[in-house]
């Protein structure tokens, strides 16, 4: 710890701030003496000024060489500004933070990808210091910025939105959109994409809605196309991947952002990519060509993953697989088909796969439809089993077993069924049909399995799909999809713990206040943070339901956060955070949350159960019990049973607030020192507001120490003035200055008149400039200690009484180039010496040496 030796006076409070300044500059001295990665007293911690006052405090470190003092040309520097909200309310506001990067360019430069901001700010860069732009502008950056518009406390903590209850939305052109595909973004936002069913290749069929801000994504105009080739979205009917009847996606484990869905081009079936954070294509793997003769593949069904594939299966009946590692198609694919073809004419090469998939364990189950008039053998709707292990038809799946008694029926699904426990044992589809809706199942070894009678309290022709499967507490439940007939939209509830239709939940259960019961229910995803299912269908329009009710919409909020503390530094300095705080719910009416039904997990971010604490009254949890040491990051969930949506409404958004104890969050950016002579120093001051009022940091300045290439070329010359006149021989006279005096100008004895001229040929200044000269000392007195700017030179003239003659006197110059550090040894420049002459000068022989 810093200490003075003795108390210090009381400061006057109008002094008070350029003291911190100055203290700041301290710091700023210490970390740099230190170096990255080392703690200085009180580093990163930016005090206010006074309460109710925020405070910027700027610091650096030399990335390159740690504890250096100073800078070298080329050193890369890290510089931080801590900023302490002096908020002392809890009401959200904006705080801004700018840092122009003085000489940017000249002196120095920003090194691109350097910005780190906190976790809830948001990164800008400028090259004209004035308009910022989302985009890293690279070694053009002359500033950049980092801003918070809902900023709360002292911005310890992240702060992500409560989902509101999800209304019946229509899609951006009511398209025909078929299942929800949830995205949370890095900033929390919870987005639902959707890819159009059954279009063609150019047409634009991917949507975006913000289901956070309850409008379209920024990014549209929507819907948009989809194409092979990797890059942004385009615009307008320029796609060229078309889409199967009853699509199937999978997020790719290794890249969550990535859905990987099935698609037809021009010359192939196969697997595309989308990226949902980047709005991007991410490309497309061909695995079968179209055509072919006389089974064609037209088009395809699934995609579904089993270990690190992912399978689908073609029109002609042939099983296709990517790896999902490499994105190639696996080895030896297309296998041989374990359905029968449907859709498969040569004729029609549009047609689409009629069926779906699902997968358990190392097997994948398809649904065929070989529906007369459309297949080259036509048949009953079937099931069939692909082994991925063997790469063959399953054991006891010899032949696809038949799921309808004839080609009159046909299937749009394949689901798999459970025994009471929750765990999978067999395999099941649903079709269209005779009186009711026709279930049958078979085991996963093919044996017959007892059908789930739910189902058929539909009438045959309501058309089911693909169910959302849900395991929770209270057991297992498959959510079907289903419309058709006199049922203009409706969910079916099996409940496989108690193998029944689940309790509680209307059998079907409509969905009146969605454009009036009209959804055409295609598919559901389930969100396990709000605990309400998303729903989408053939009316383009997205809706929630309640898993528990069957109402819609689903009045349920919640929202989800990793919380990493040391994500909110970044001067590499230790100690910034004490420890975890507290969760807590604002902006909302605590009687209107279902305490009781509402809870808070805290887990690791792999999802390993950290704690359940009880969501106080108050509408907060405790934290400060889990060691940060143990859990550097914690992922919270609040999810939230409501009574009234009244709190979303007209644009009012609460919040979850999850906060720890620390210093203030850091903003940092990284420099390069110019190679050029001409920067001696860099320097950095910050600025930026909130509702305080206007910022301004302490400004840092570091010295660059000059390298071999930046020295001064310093030289002397010494002369002895040959005049007979001492008003010659002032300083400034016209002399003549000779290396030697006239032969018995001066006698035996008497006074020589000197003058040394000290020169500096740059490239830099010369500092603490002194002159050696043992024989006349008077010399180096009347010179003191001086700086010499490049290119310039400086003369100094001394007298001595010479005792006797011949002298030879001999000076040199000893400097430092300015900026050196300090403690650093003088050069000593070549030495020039001049000759006091007598009659007996012959004896001394003139010279500069």
């Amino acid at each position: 710890m810093l200490r003075s030796p003795r108390p210090p006076k009381p400061i006057p409070l109008r002094n008070r701030r350029p003291l911190r300044a100055a203290t700041a500059a301290a710091v700023t001295s210490a970390l740099l003496l230190l170096g990255l990665g080392s703690t200085a007293p009180g580093a990163g911690a930016a005090p206010a000024d006074a309460a109710g006052t925020s405070a910027l405090v700027k610091t650096v470190q030399n990335a390159t060489h740690p504890g250096a003092a100073t800078a070298d040309h080329g050193d890369t520097l890290n510089w931080a500004v801590t900023y302490r909200s002096g908020s002392t309310g809890d009401t959200a506001g904006p705080a801004v933070v700018t840092d122009p990067i003085t000489g940017a360019g000249t002196s120095q430069t920003y090194v691109p990808g350097s910005l780190r901001v906190p976790p809830g700010w948001t990164p800008s860069w400028s090259t004209d210091g004035s308009t910022f732009g989302a985009t890293d502008t690279g070694t053009a950056t002359t500033a950049v910025r980092a801003e918070n518009p809902v900023l709360r406390g002292v911005g310890t903590g992240v702060t992500p939105l409560l989902l509101a209850p999800v209304q019946p939305t229509a899609q951006s052109t009511g398209g025909d959109g078929f299942t929800p595909i949830l995205h949370r973004t890095a900033t929390g936002e919870i987005q639902s994409w959707n890819i159009y069913h059954h279009a063609g290749r150019t047409a634009p069929q991917v949507v975006c809605l913000s289901l956070t801000a309850g409008q379209p994504c920024t990014g549209g105009p929507w819907p948009r196309p989809l194409n092979t080739a990797a890059g942004p979205l385009g615009t307008g009917a320029t796609g060229d991947i078309g889409s199967p009847l009853t699509p199937q996606y999978v997020f790719d484990p290794a890249h969550p952002n990535q859905v990987l869905y099935p698609g037809v081009t021009a010359t192939a079936v196969g697997v595309g990519c989308l990226d949902l954070d980047a709005q991007a294509n991410c490309g497309f793997t061909a695995l079968a060509a179209t055509g072919g003769s006389p089974s064609s593949a037209n088009s395809l069904g699934g995609l579904v993953r089993s270990g690190d594939n992912l399978y689908g299966v073609a029109t002609d009946g042939r099983t296709l697989c990517l790896a999902l590692a490499t994105r190639t198609p696996c080895a030896g694919q297309p296998y041989a088909p374990v359905v029968p073809a449907n859709h498969d004419l040569p004729s029609t090469p549009t047609a689409l796969y009629l069926g779906a998939l699902t997968a358990v364990g190392d097997k994948v189950f398809a649904s065929s439809s070989p529906q007369t008039g459309g297949s080259t053998v036509p048949g009953p709707p079937a099931l069939g089993c692909f082994d991925t292990a063997t790469l063959t038809a399953c054991a006891g799946w010899s032949a696809p077993r038949p799921v309808a008694p004839s080609a009159g029926y046909y299937t749009y699904n394949a689901y798999t069924a459970y025994d009471t426990a929750g765990h999978p044992d067999g395999v099941c589809a649903s079709t269209v049909g005779g009186a009711n809706v026709l279930t049958s199942c078979y085991g996963l070894d093919g044996s017959a399995h007892a059908a789930p009678g739910t189902l058929g309290a539909l009438a045959g022709n309501v058309l089911t799909f693909n169910p959302e499967t849900v395991t929770t507490d209270s057991g297992t439940r498959s959510y079907f999809p289903a419309w058709g007939g006199s049922v203009a939209g409706a969910t079916v509830c099996h409940d496989w713990t108690a193998n029944a239709p689940c309790a509680g939940f209307p059998l079907p259960a409509g969905h009146p206040n969605a454009n009036g019961g009209a959804t055409r229910d295609y598919g559901y995803s389930y969100d396990s943070t709000t605990r309400c299912l998303i729903g989408l269908g053939d009316g383009g329009v997205l809706f929630s339901l309640d898993p528990a009710t069957g109402a819609s919409p689903c009045v349920h909020s919640g929202a989800s956060v990793t919380l990493k503390p040391g994500d909110f530094y970044c001067d590499g300095a230790s100690g910034h955070v004490q420890g975890y705080d507290k969760v807590r719910l604002t902006d909302i009416d605590l009687s209107h949350v279902v305490l009781s039904a509402s809870r808070v997990l805290v887990t690791d971010p792999d999802g390993t159960p950290v704690a359940a604490p009880a969501l106080g009254a108050d509408g907060t949890v405790d934290l400060s019990g889990i060691s940060v040491t143990a859990h550097p990051a914690l992922t919270v969930t609040a999810q939230l049973v409501l009574n009234t949506s009244a709190d979303f409404a007209d644009g009012h958004h609460p919040t979850l607030v999850v906060e720890y104890r620390g210093d203030g969050p850091q903003i940092c950016f990284r420099t390069t020192v110019a190679a050029a002579c001409t920067a001696t120093a860099v320097t950095n001051t910050a600025n930026g507001s909130d509702t305080t009022g206007a910022l301004t940091s302490n400004t840092v300045t570091t010295a660059v120490a000059p390298g071999t290439g930046c020295q001064p070329q310093v030289t002397v010359e010494k002369e002895i003035c040959g005049s007979a006149n001492s008003h010659d021989c002032l300083p400034g006279g016209p002399g003549p200055w000779a290396k030697t005096s006239p032969v018995g100008l001066l006698g035996l004895l008497g006074t020589a008149h000197w003058r040394i001229t000290v020169s500096n040929a740059g490239p830099v200044d010369a500092a603490s400039v002194t002159v050696n000269d043992p024989s006349t000392p008077a010399c180096r007195q009347a010179a003191g200690t001086f700086a010499l700017a490049a290119g310039t030179s400086r003369a100094v003239y001394c007298d001595s009484l010479l005792l006797a003659l011949p002298l030879k006197n001999t000076a040199s110059a000893s400097f430092v180039a300015a900026n050196a550090p300090a403690g650093t040894t003088p050069t000593t420049s070549a030495p020039s010496a001049a000759v006091a002459c007598s009659l007996l000068c012959i004896l001394a022989v003139p010279g500069k040496d």
